[in-house]
């Protein structure tokens, strides 16, 4: 693959790899489907566990929890809904602090689903999600243990520090928290669950995290852990003249695979001028630095801080 700059800079070599390939081109499908699935996916999810939870408030035989929690030997004797309805499922503890914080919990875990889904796509969140539900009901299914929602949600938040590692949340609407702070406490909760009641479980949806956001992973380092990025480039000697290109150099300017470079590229879905030439683009006052955005999610974005 050639690798080539606007100006002042050599063309690279870089080699190929049957990974690479594999991961480009599954990088473009997701793009291409970006809409395929289930739209608002963590809004019905989080509705459906705050009506189960205010069913359950009314009804002391948590009989609707009951009927969807996951079950393995309901679910050896026929009763496979509970394979998916344990997403919903959430029993109700009997005073007013549980259940403001509950309440809270599924409007934060909401409100990341819907970053998520703006960054990654419809096609791409709801496979993320489905595949974390799939190994939580195989892994409770092999391990014969109790299985919930609550590991795989909070993976969402492991998947939004990934992502804006330095975007702040008001944690009990006062105290400020950066993303990546509150990722790193998920995972020594993690841990300590798993050390102290000697179980796999909350593992999964790690693995699942790691299975989608593997080239993320550097964000989540601390700041003196972080190795600068080399440029994969070198600089060629400067032109004898002094003559600079011109403000419509890349009109006439081709690679050695004959595509022309772009100007500019959406932050968000990677839509490029030169792919979609009619499509306009625009670039957000509110975002720290200089990024561009396509007319579809100029105003649909989360805002680099």
């Amino acid at each position: 693959m050639v690798k080539f700059s606007s100006m002042g800079y050599d063309t690279v070599e870089t080699e190929e790899t049957p990974l690479k390939n594999l991961s480009r081109n599954w990088s473009r499908f997701c793009l291409k489907h970006r809409n395929w699935g289930i739209p608002n996916l963590m809004l019905y999810i989080a509705a459906g566990n705050a009506i189960v939870y205010i069913l359950s408030l009314f009804d002391p035989s948590n009989f609707v929890y009951a009927l969807l929690c996951f079950d393995r030997t309901a679910i050896l004797q026929g009763q496979v809904w509970r394979l998916l309805t344990f997403v919903i499922a959430s029993s109700a503890d009997y005073d007013l602090l549980s259940g403001f914080l509950t309440l809270i919990m599924l409007f934060f875990y909401y409100r990341i689903g819907v970053f998520l889904e703006q960054r990654m796509g419809t096609f791409k969140f709801n496979l993320f999600y489905f595949s974390g539900v799939m190994f939580m009901a195989i892994a409770g299914m092999l391990l014969g243990q109790y299985v919930s929602s609550s590991s795989l949600n909070m993976s969402l938040i492991l998947a939004f520090a990934a992502l804006f590692a330095e975007a702040q949340v008001l944690l009990m609407f006062i105290i400020p928290l950066k993303m990546k702070w509150l990722a790193w406490v998920y995972l020594a909760m993690t841990a300590w669950e798993c050390l102290v009641f000697s179980t796999l479980l909350p593992l999964v949806p790690l693995l699942n995290f790691f299975l989608f956001f593997w080239a993320e992973l550097p964000n989540l380092l601390p700041d003196f852990m972080r190795r600068k990025r080399v440029k994969n480039y070198r600089t060629a000697p400067p032109p004898k003249s002094n003559a600079k290109p011109g403000p419509n150099w890349a009109d006439d300017y081709r690679s050695k695979t004959g595509e022309k470079p772009y100007r500019h590229k959406c932050s968000v879905c990677g839509r490029t001028d030169t792919q979609f030439p009619d499509l306009e683009f625009r670039y957000c006052s509110r975002c720290n630095g200089y990024h561009c955005y396509c007319m579809e999610h100029i105003n649909n974005h989360v805002h680099k801080i």
